[in-house]
């Protein structure tokens, strides 16, 4: 009677411990942009030379100095409203997975500088476009788009 209440005990442990792993394997993972450089799935942060900033994948959320401090947030600040996500360079940083990539910072800003191009990117997503009398319009896809002058969805156009 105690082996078979050993067994069960066992049984149990066993997998519970395996439902454990499924969890913190899946909370790990986040979703890239659609902005991001294709085929690459696993990846933590990207750090944007242009702009010497990060991205963080996990949160949705840029990584940038402002006021003395690294700030995070959704959005990139208005000094960067001019700069396109999509055909700006990112550098996938593959080999580091903790909270802190600016840690790293002076190192990438050597080794990235502003106008660095390394390998050919593709990007996850595209930008749909449209034109209307010789104006071109962008449909906005996602809540990272910082193009001074973004018409984006727009309810009324001029008419000419």
């Amino acid at each position: 009677m105690k082996s078979l209440q050993l067994i069960a005990l066992g049984i149990i442990l066993f997998c519970s411990s395996s439902i454990q792993a499924q969890v913190s394997v899946n909370v790990n993972i986040g979703k890239p942009p659609a902005w991001g450089p294709a085929g690459y799935n696993a990846v933590d942060y990207y750090y944007l030379p242009d702009i010497e900033s990060y991205y963080d994948t996990r949160s949705s959320q840029f990584i940038y100095f402002g006021g003395g401090k690294w700030v995070r947030s959704r959005n990139l600040p208005s000094r960067y409203r001019n700069y396109d996500l999509y055909k700006g360079y990112k550098v996938v940083l593959k080999d580091y997975h903790g909270d802190k990539p600016y840690g790293h910072y002076k190192q990438h800003k050597i080794k990235y500088r502003k106008g660095y191009k390394g390998s050919p990117q593709r990007t996850i997503g595209s930008r749909k476009v449209f034109v209307q009398k010789n104006k071109t319009y962008y449909k906005k896809q996602d809540h990272h788009d910082n193009r001074k002058g973004f018409k984006g969805h727009q309810k009324d156009h001029k008419k000419h």
